[in-house]
């Protein structure tokens, strides 16, 4: 059985097919067309090769079909440049909750290519993410007009979830400094792992490790540390879901950390709602 699509994850949120493809990818394509039977056949959770699944748009998060059975891994740069082209590609209209304990926080994310658009109600709030070739900028949008975010704002939380402005704005996708650590399991899936440093202190973190799906391309996980070096915060894919015949993320849980120590203080669940 060949697999004829590739598969990718992105933000968190939706599976779905991509167009186009970098030289990178088009040599991973070829050797997955090598393997006689796809591993994600026999996977719980990407058990479909003609299917994507992306990030949240907080989600969303991340592209490519890593099947490099004997080849060199891809470089750190060469996986986040097609996560970026892939993530800007996406036409998305998705209804979504965050929730934290008995607090439920209703959005919709609405994505037209490199545009994304995220809506809150009570009060109402409007984000645009303009996803760019060399960085990512989030705007707040009224009635009259657009004007970017203010960066001494980032930080804040979403309606007193665990879930920030920045991280809204995936800015790490566009850190100059990244490598591939190696590779680890996670929830028995192979996975690259690649650790993003941070250009400046503007960042709530110094570093983000990210846990990428070897065979589907899926961001399984993601972690942020302070500037302590201490863990801060985990976005983990729980569970997904299909919707009208696409495969969309169902749940993610972002757990939040007591500083210096392993003890989660919050947990805040993204979930879309079929």
């Amino acid at each position: 059985m060949k697999m004829k699509r590739r598969l990718s994850f992105s933000r968190y949120i939706v599976i779905n097919k991509c167009g186009g493809m970098t030289k990178l990818e088009s040599r991973m394509i070829k050797a997955a067309r090598r393997r006689a039977h796809s591993s994600l056949e026999h996977s719980g959770l990407f058990r479909h090769s003609s299917c994507v699944i992306r990030h949240s748009a907080l989600a969303v998060f991340f592209a490519l079909s890593f099947s490099l059975d004997g080849e060199p891994p891809p470089s750190a740069k060469d996986i986040l440049n097609s996560v970026r082209m892939v993530e800007s590609k996406q036409q998305l209209d998705l209804q979504g909750q965050l929730r934290q304990n008995d607090a439920v926080v209703p959005f919709r994310l609405v994505q037209n290519g490199p545009l994304i658009r995220y809506s809150f109600t009570n009060p109402d709030e409007t984000l645009q993410l303009r996803l760019g070739e060399n960085s990512s900028r989030l705007d707040l949008v009224s009635d009259a007009g657009t004007e970017k975010f203010a960066a001494s704002k980032l930080n804040q939380r979403i309606r007193d979830t665990s879930v920030t402005y920045e991280d809204l704005a995936f800015k790490f996708l566009y850190w100059p400094t990244a490598r591939v650590l190696g590779e680890e399991n996670v929830r028995t899936r192979k996975c690259w792992k690649l650790q993003l440093r941070a250009p400046s202190r503007e960042s709530q973190y110094s570093n983000v490790l990210l846990w990428i799906d070897k065979a589907s391309g899926a961001l399984m996980r993601m972690e942020g540390y302070d500037w302590n070096a201490q863990l801060a915060k985990r976005f983990e894919v729980v569970s997904a879901q299909k919707i009208e015949g696409r495969w969309f993320l169902k749940q993610m849980r972002v757990e939040e950390f007591q500083p210096g120590t392993n003890h989660v203080q919050a947990r805040t669940y993204l979930e879309i709602k079929k």
